[in-house]
């Protein structure tokens, strides 16, 4: 039954695209600050805040969520452009913290860890692209660095002025976690 939490979140979200820290009700805290990839030029923040705006979308499968897989690699997830058309990210921008990500799976680890909380967000931002993952799940959770690589280098073109949109985001399909790609 997270069919209804999803539509939820969707209903919060996909109208428009919202910077990692307006996800945040209360306060907002960036608890480290990195620049990875080869070329050390793309930003990543882990923030932490209060509360989730969207917390009450997953709420209802609260209880399940402990009995789930922490590894969320090759979760499917389903996708949302932001409409209307302008104002999206360069793509090409994007692609460089797509390659970042696989850079940083090369020489660190295909696997990172987004703890649970009240809020967990990984920011990475490169020029005009930002993109995060966000963690809205009662557990931590393991997501695949190639996966979020794979997921930014597809919505940041395929959520474009072409496709009247502006940026987009993929939900999982159980309301966890979402990866959004927007301007920054």
């Amino acid at each position: 039954m997270l069919f209804l939490p999803v539509l939820l979140l969707l209903s919060l979200v996909a109208a428009s695209p919202v910077s990692p820290r307006d996800l945040c009700q209360g306060s907002k805290t960036v608890v480290s600050t990195q620049y990875i990839g080869q070329n050390k030029n793309v930003k990543l923040e882990l923030i932490t805040c209060d509360a989730l705006s969207t917390s009450k979308a997953i709420e209802n499968g609260a209880l399940l969520q402990a009995r789930q897989t922490p590894n969320v690699c090759g979760a499917n997830c389903a996708t949302h452009c932001f409409n209307p058309s302008g104002g999206g990210p360069d793509p090409n921008e994007c692609h460089v913290i797509a390659d970042a990500l696989r850079f940083q799976s090369q020489n660190i680890g295909q696997i990172f860890t987004v703890s649970n909380g009240s809020a967990n967000i990984l920011s990475l931002t490169y020029s005009s692209c930002t993109t995060f993952f966000l963690n809205q799940a009662s557990t931590p959770l393991n997501y695949c660095r190639t996966d979020f690589a794979a997921l930014v280098d597809w919505l940041a073109p395929n959520c474009q002025a072409t496709q009247n949109a502006h940026g987009g985001l993929c939900v999982a399909n159980d309301g966890r976690w979402f990866v959004q790609v927007q301007h920054s």
